[in-house]
């Protein structure tokens, strides 16, 4: 059973980089290329994408009542993605070097860019900035939880669930007394040495 869900999680994996690939190819399609933080368009792209931009206020008419009132509740939800982001930040930082754990690269989730768009108006780069920020956040924290889930309770869970992490394939089956603690070291050892690397790797830069 572990050897098919080792195949299947491979298999995901190469359907990832099959569609990061599918992605490169459409970044060249549309004519953008990324240099440092910056989306550079070409001009002709720039220029039409002016075109098809809808004024703020011409959008603000065309919104719908029940968006208006509810964007209140969902902005209010800045407040805790901001210190949770704070949060965990400061747990890494802290406590990931003592574990030995390789820190979370917090840019490689929380991405801010849609705002460059030019066919954006400001409410919609606010939403899309205010979008990936959360979204980002979210992530970062799921995999910062998942590499202390690795660390101190690589058990799989008795119940099925939606979604997995990538470590979840590696820890040891619900029930397995004898096989917990071997791969609970295991498994330190791994995060360890990919510590170790990581850490190697910043100081020869």
């Amino acid at each position: 059973m572990n050897q098919e869900i080792r195949r299947i999680l491979s298999r995901i994996i190469e359907l990832e980089d099959e569609l990061k690939e599918l992605l490169d190819k459409q970044q060249h399609e549309l004519r953008y290329r990324v240099v440092g933080t910056k989306v550079r368009f070409e001009k002709s792209i720039r220029e039409a994408h002016k075109k098809l931009k809808i004024g703020t206020f011409r959008w603000i008419l065309r919104a719908r009542l029940r968006h208006v009132a509810t964007a209140p509740i969902i902005y209010s939800l800045i407040v805790p993605f901001v210190l949770l982001d704070l949060f965990v930040s400061v747990y890494q930082a802290l406590c990931f070097p003592i574990y030995r754990i390789p820190a979370v690269r917090r840019a490689q989730f929380v991405v801010i860019d849609r705002h460059q768009l030019r066919y954006l108006n400001a409410i919609e780069k606010l939403n899309c900035t205010y979008c990936g920020y959360a979204a980002g956040v979210t992530a970062y924290t799921r995999e910062v939880a998942s590499r202390t889930e690795m660390f101190w309770c690589p058990i799989k869970h008795a119940s099925k669930t939606v979604s997995v992490h990538r470590q979840y394939s590696e820890y040891a089956e619900f029930g397995d007394a004898e096989g917990f603690r071997p791969t609970l070291i295991r498994l330190r050892e791994q995060l360890a040495k990919e510590h170790a690397a990581v850490r190697d790797a910043s100081t020869t830069s």
